[in-house]
């Protein structure tokens, strides 16, 4: 059964080629002949003297053009490129100059591996796994890789022609060898390295020449000598804008990403003007490079926007904290989570262009990868706590159960809200001390918001009194504190209530309203210092029995040890 599939697909293929075959005056081979394209006639010149290429597989073809090229024989390597095309489209251009050139971006701006190529004139590849749908199927095209022209992606490919009265070759196509100069001049190597000796040009080790291991280098040493000037020219900046706030913040954020857009754009500048590294090196630099101008570019918009709004919220922190201005405080927060909201789509958008742009979706290993959702669980994995505490600080915001500026009382410590990052809240408490609350804590677990609503704030002193106490003589002494004192803003609501008793003491509260926290904080303070005072000032007019005690005592039981012996 999934033999006759094959071959249905296989069918289905030639049917989907049969209209651009026609189109290019070539005809597909039926029946029993070879799966090859019919061409009107093969401009390869076959008839240049030396051992003939091997042109029977694909495997052949490469390995014999590569061969002859590393022995500059270009009138033998032109034997396996069809210049049908380059003659009819292209004046003026030897066919040993295409060779040459086309084998020059084989090795420097394609990476295939010629093992990995078919040996056998069909091309059916026999290596790769039964799951694959080209498995088993033989073919007459096949793509090394691909360039990209202004507008357009050029493929190097070869095909199995064969011409009236000719045998099946492998040769690369004629489409391929007419987009050979175009692509020459836009990969191939610049003048600086053609104005290089000779012997710096022949090739070292892998596919690096004697001159690109030289150069690598260099290139490194001047983009690190550019990072450091530019870091030491932001420095001296900085030190100019010490005392405009605003500037110093804005200049002391760009100081590391500016840097680092110095070290890529002088290493990427030097690659392009200068050298041209080859294949493999080149694929491995593309990204890297990218990569790093992207975080350059996306740490000097983050940190502008992020030290702006941290210098503006900062100034404005004590008016933030003032009772009355709430709206300020809900604007302050919402601005705080469109911040966070722009920053994740801002690294969204350059993992998107860094994976377009380096085409990294297309390659082999990539793939697999992604197909088999690897690369998906482990970035979720890693990142599943750091998305779960972005919205969590962005519910924060929006819900806006804590706003900048809000006080809180947050395990057991009164504070001020400072700041809402994307992993973690900073807390000013009362005695300037920063708090770093993780944001999944904070919304996980009970907080109190003591200007959510009202920043008004019921303040209470509990003191331990003796059970003997007359709490009737302390309301007193508290009543003309919560009348004359400055922060008590509604004395008719201040209340003296026993809330608990117990064989040592009971307990009695003394309550009043302050304005807000901050001033609700020194008020508590004074009222517990006053009734103290009035406590320990009616415990000392109480020497004598029966008058009550106010202060609790420790209870000692005297026993007269002659009456214990008469007992005896």
């Amino acid at each position: 059964m999934s033999h006759c599939l094959k071959l249905l697909f296989a069918a289905l293929l030639a049917c989907l080629a049969l209209p651009a075959a026609a189109q290019s005056g070539r005809d597909v081979a039926q029946g029993s002949e070879a799966y090859v394209y019919e061409v009107d006639s093969l401009q390869n010149g076959a008839g240049a003297p030396g051992a003939p290429l091997d042109l029977e597989t694909p495997m052949g073809l490469l390995e014999s053009f590569m061969a002859a090229g590393r022995a500059d024989d270009w009138a033998r390597a032109a034997a396996g490129i069809d210049f049908t095309d380059v003659e009819t489209q292209v004046d003026g251009v030897s066919r040993e100059r295409v060779a040459a050139e086309l084998y020059d971006l084989l090795n420097r701006s394609v990476s295939f591996s010629t093992s990995a190529l078919p040996d056998r004139p069909d091309a059916v590849d026999t290596q790769t796994s039964s799951k694959d749908p080209m498995a088993g199927v033989a073919r007459r095209s096949i793509t090394l890789g691909r360039l990209e022209l202004p507008g357009r992606s050029v493929p190097i490919r070869i095909a199995r022609v064969r011409a009236p009265g000719g045998e099946p070759l492998w040769v690369f196509s004629r489409q391929t060898a007419a987009n050979v100069p175009a692509l020459y001049d836009r990969f191939g190597p610049t003048k600086f390295e053609k104005s290089l000796p000779p012997a710096l040009r022949q090739q070292a080790f892998w596919t690096l020449a004697w001159w690109e291991v030289i150069a690598l280098p260099l290139i490194l040493i001047a983009a690190a000598l550019a990072a450091a000037l530019t870091y030491l020219a932001v420095r001296r900046v900085r030190k100019k804008f010490a005392e405009d706030g605003l500037w110093e913040t804005v200049l002391q954020a760009l100081h590391l990403p500016v840097t680092l857009l110095a070290f890529a754009g002088t290493f990427a500048i030097v690659r392009a003007t200068f050298f041209r590294l080859s294949g493999p090196v080149k694929d491995l630099l593309d990204p890297l490079q990218l990569l790093l101008v992207i975080a350059a570019v996306v740490g000097i918009l983050l940190s502008i926007l992020g030290r702006i709004f941290d210098f503006a919220t900062e100034k404005r922190t004590r008016e933030l904290e003032a009772p009355g201005n709430n709206e300020d405080r809900a604007f302050y927060t919402k601005l705080s989570a469109i911040r966070r909201i722009v920053t994740a789509v801002l690294m969204l958008a350059a993992v998107g262009f860094l994976l377009v742009a380096s085409d990294l979706n297309s390659t082999l290993g990539f793939s697999i990868i992604a197909s088999a959702g690897v690369i998906g669980l482990v970035l979720v994995f890693a990142a599943r706590q750091v998305l779960g505490d972005m919205m969590a600080s962005v519910q924060i915001a929006f819900a806006q159960t804590a706003k900048i500026g809000d006080a809180v009382y947050f395990n057991d410590q009164w504070c001020y809200v400072e700041k809402i990052g994307f992993t973690h809240l900073r807390l000013r408490t009362w005695d300037e001390k920063r708090v770093i609350a993780p944001v999944a804590d904070f919304v996980g677990s009970c907080f109190e918001n003591w200007t959510k609503r009202d920043p008004s704030l019921m303040m209470h002193v509990e003191l331990e009194l003796d059970n003997r106490a007359d709490v009737e003589a302390l309301r007193g002494p508290f009543r003309s504190f919560v009348e004359n004192d400055e922060d008590v803003i509604d004395p008719d609501d201040a209340s003296v209530q026993v809330v608990g008793q117990s064989a040592k003491a009971m307990v009695v509260r003394f309550m009043a309203r302050a304005e807000d926290p901050k001033c609700g904080w020194t008020m508590h303070c004074r009222l517990r210092e006053h009734m103290l005072k009035e406590a320990a000032r009616l415990d000392a007019a109480s020497d004598r029995e029966p008058a009550p005690a106010f202060l609790a005592r420790e209870r000692e039981v005297r026993m007269d040890m002659t009456a214990e012996e008469d007992a005896a």
